[in-house]
């Protein structure tokens, strides 16, 4: 296959374009030049920066059995591909999503399905955060709009949180420096609510085996775990691992943000903006497979052990904040 990749030059995207490459397709990336992949004298490049609109007229003429888009955040970042011209150069187009346009319907169940996409949307929140999220969400509604027909021949698919080495927003990262600095590590509100992630080397795999998939053409896809772990539950298996005896403190919300700390930089899986989806539709039209909870956190710790980062996640120059906020409730409690 000729497969154009979107952006995704530093997470799933890069796991896919390895993928593609080792299984002897001709890959195109796209992508501002920002960084340097390891596999560039094996894809073409083309640079450039969407926003510009720079990218109609260098796909003009060309045709691609298969696109995948990393880089749609707004409808403006898909409009200019829903041209008649333009998408018979994409081939098979397929829009990465989010399972976020789930949680702006009103009264959207957990697990969400991909028929619950449909419904009203809640007003955009006042607070700060709350209304980052939203426009986040809304506009991966308004791009998956655009394709959503059958003659589209595009694909949608939902992510979750994704978990895995080269993490750019380096969750898992973040706990496992707290567990391993020997501070005691905050448990927001006991870490006792599930969650259903995915490990980025699924997505991968999922990607690659369904392009140019007819049957896909006009659908969307959930690709997430079956396992739905707590935070503890995460935050023991990984202390665990490292040989790290698991200090957690149990803490309100209310307490945290008292403190003025960032609930996404203190504890990125206890944000109240995260999905929980149903995989069933993709496991069984796709033939989705994961990999087990536990192997791909170990194999994600073991990755980080091997090669430690020189410097500490965001967030993470608040630990010493962190800890006392913990001391001060064991000692009230």
């Amino acid at each position: 296959m000729k497969v154009l990749i979107l952006g995704g030059t530093r997470f799933v995207g890069h796991l896919l374009a390895w993928r593609l490459v080792a299984g002897g397709h001709r890959v195109t990336m796209f992508h501002r030049g920002t960084r340097v992949v390891p596999f560039a004298d094996r894809v073409e490049t083309l640079l450039g920066d969407r926003t510009t609109g720079v990218l109609p007229s260098l796909i003009k003429g060309r045709e691609f059995d298969a696109t995948v888009d990393f880089g749609a955040y707004v409808p403006g970042d898909v409009e200019p591909l829903v041209d008649t011209v333009a998408r018979a150069a994409l081939g098979h187009y397929v829009l990465i999503s989010t399972g976020q346009v789930y949680l702006l319907r009103e009264g959207c169940p957990r697990p969400a399905r991909e028929v619950d996409y449909d419904g009203p949307v809640m007003a955009r929140p006042e607070d700060e955060e709350g209304a980052g999220q939203w426009d986040y969400g809304f506009g991966k509604r308004m791009c998956e709009d655009l394709v959503s027909h059958e003659k589209s021949h595009a694909t949608r698919v939902r992510l979750p949180m994704i978990n895995g080495p080269r993490d750019p927003h380096r969750r898992l990262e973040g706990y496992l420096w707290r567990l391993l600095d020997g501070a005691e590590v905050l448990l927001p509100d006991g870490g006792e609510r599930p969650m259903r992630h995915v490990f980025s080397e699924d997505v991968a795999r999922a990607l690659a085996e369904m392009l140019c998939n007819e049957r896909t053409y006009g659908q969307a896809y959930n690709l997430a775990q079956d396992e739905t772990p707590t935070l503890r539950e995460v935050l023991e298996r990984m202390a665990w691992r490292v040989g790290a005896p698991a200090k957690l403190v149990p803490v309100s919300t209310a307490e945290i943000e008292a403190e003025g700390l960032s609930m996404r930089a203190v504890s990125p899986f206890s944000q109240r903006w995260m999905s929980f989806m149903d995989p069933t539709k993709a496991k069984s039209e796709l033939g989705f497979v994961h990999t087990p909870l536990w192997e791909y956190i170990d194999r994600t710790v073991t990755a980080f052990l091997g090669h430690p980062p020189s410097d500490r996640p965001e967030g993470y120059t608040e630990r010493r904040r962190e800890s006392e906020l913990a001391r001060r409730v064991m000692r009230n409690g």
